[in-house]
């Protein structure tokens, strides 16, 4: 065979492989409403800018008749390419060959492009569509998955890794995508459950539907095991690229700036009047963010899950920052068990890779009642203070009104490292709120006054006056500077440029123990 005979059959092969378990298959995927492996790939990365590796590797089986049932690819298309033109590398799973399942062949070829990944320093982005574990090879398809754990585990905190999940993700299968950093999927056609709607109607008999059981809608809301819900999977694979353009390839590296039409002396009069002159009534944090960072622009995390603390990304001055901000629109930005672990999970990955963080804090404390104790409140509060006072990245504080107790402590505050604290003249830093002060503090003299009642509201007012404002932390150092709340955009942008250079490290140990 000369080289036009053996290019020829090489063309011949590559058309095979990008056909996958073929045109009918292709077609009943369509039919679903979703896209093929490839096409997948296509609207993620670049155009043009896909290297694929192991296109003609197969599976080794010789049980069940599957030696007679080979497809070049095995399952799977790997390789790297760009985003925004810089490097990622991918796994893409296809449905079309043995329904997505996993076999030893199709785990070497992600473990392949995991290992290169972390050998160059660039992110991971898997798009999940599999039935699970390839039944008929047996312990060797399990082995290949915890292969894929393993490099989870390892890659974790040194490259970003983002699982996008656009079709079944059951059993084992799942372990992957909760040990990454962010997880994506698709409403009504991506699910993930360890045990399927059969099993838990035959174990617990529970009747409930696969969106119920593991749905978009219930990880998203409910588990939190999902960070992004969206509507379909171009918009999916679109918030993937948005989400990269605020992430470094790696721990070593800074993440990307990008030059802003917003000017960075920007001041904005109406945050003036956006916390209300009534301590109980709520307003909404997001309105504070999207009128500090550039351009509005505001990519919120976990946006349907624990929505009293807000979490996501944007920019301040084109550098990009991690924003961790109480909701006083829901639960009065209270923190319990679901926005701890939120907050703290955020935080933990924007320390790893290099992203400042900014606080706006306006909490009256951690939610009481014994729903809440018995589900371990204190262990799980504390993961978000372990978090904060582990990380070493540049942290800004913004008091914006509340700020009461231990979660005073727990949000960023200057006693656990936080670099600039600024407060609004809005800010009430105390022990508790001036009204259960007042009731504790002057007990008796309000019991034995001829009207209690007025007798709690002088006490309250006198209270706020000596201690729920930010005048006692500013004399003391615990607040740097009361800022004016039009100002809080060009103030976090000059001291973000200061703490550019900053320093500052852990103990040494092999790691921590946070309060799992």
């Amino acid at each position: 065979m000369d080289l036009k005979q053996k290019l020829k059959q090489l063309q011949q092969m590559r058309q095979t492989a990008r056909l996958g378990g073929g045109q009918k298959r292709i077609d009943a995927q369509h039919q679903k409403g979703k896209l093929t492996a490839r096409e997948r790939l296509d609207l993620l990365l670049d155009p043009g800018s896909f290297e694929e590796f192991d296109m003609f590797v197969t599976h080794r089986t010789k049980e069940f008749g599957l030696e007679k049932e080979k497809y070049l690819g095995d399952g799977v298309v790997t390789g790297y390419g760009t985003i925004d033109g810089r490097l990622v590398f991918v796994f893409s799973q296809d449905f079309t060959v043995f329904g997505g399942t996993l076999s030893e062949a199709f785990a070497e070829k992600i473990c392949k492009i995991m290992d290169m990944a972390m050998k160059v320093g660039a992110p991971v982005i898997g798009l999940n569509d599999s039935g699970g574990a390839r039944i008929q090879e047996g312990v060797v398809s399990l082995g290949g998955y915890a292969e894929i754990f393993l490099r989870n585990t390892l890659a974790s905190g040194v490259i970003p890794q983002i699982s996008v999940i656009l079709g079944p993700c059951a059993g084992g299968a799942v372990y992957s995508p909760a040990i990454t950093d962010f997880i994506f999927m698709v409403k009504n056609t991506s699910f993930m459950f360890v045990t399927g709607p059969n099993v838990v109607k035959t174990v617990t008999h529970e009747e409930v539907t696969f969106e119920e059981l593991g749905g978009a809608d219930t990880h998203s809301s409910k588990s939190g095991v999902s960070h992004f819900a969206c509507e379909n999977e171009a918009e999916t694979l679109l918030k993937v690229r948005k989400l990269m353009s605020f992430l470094p390839l790696n721990n070593l590296d800074d993440p990307p700036e990008f030059e802003s039409s917003d000017p960075i002396d920007r001041v904005d009069e109406s945050l003036n009047a956006i916390v209300p002159e009534n301590p109980n009534k709520p307003y909404d944090i997001k309105e504070i963010i999207s009128r500090v960072v550039d351009d509005g622009d505001f990519l919120e995390v976990h946006a349907d899950y624990a929505m009293n603390i807000v979490v996501g990304f944007a920019r301040l001055g084109g550098k990009p920052v991690g924003i961790i901000a109480n909701q006083p629109a829901h639960l009065a930005g209270v923190l319990d068990i679901d926005s701890s672990i939120k907050g703290a999970r955020f935080v933990r990955f924007c320390d790893a890779f290099n992203i400042p963080l900014i606080t706006f804090e306006d909490v009256p404390g951690f939610l009481p009642g014994m729903a809440q104790e018995h589900g371990g409140i204190i262990k799980h509060g504390a993961k978000l203070l372990f978090a904060y006072s582990e990380a070493t990245v540049p942290k800004l504080t913004v008091i914006t009104r509340k700020a009461y107790g231990g979660a005073y402590d727990v949000m960023s505050s200057k006693h656990i490292r936080g670099d600039v604290n600024y407060a609004w003249p809005t800010a009430e830093i105390a022990v508790m709120g001036p009204k259960g002060a007042a009731e504790i503090i002057f007990k008796k003299e309000i019991a034995d006054s001829a009207d209690p009642e007025a007798a709690l509201k002088q006490k309250e007012d006198e209270y706020r006056r000596l201690f729920a404002s930010p005048f006692s932390a500013a004399e003391r150092g615990y607040i740097d500077d009361v800022i004016e709340p039009s100002s809080t955009r060009p103030r976090l942008i000059r001291a973000l440029r200061m703490l550019e250079t900053k320093r500052d490290q852990n103990p040494p140990k092999k790691h921590g123990n946070i309060p799992l």
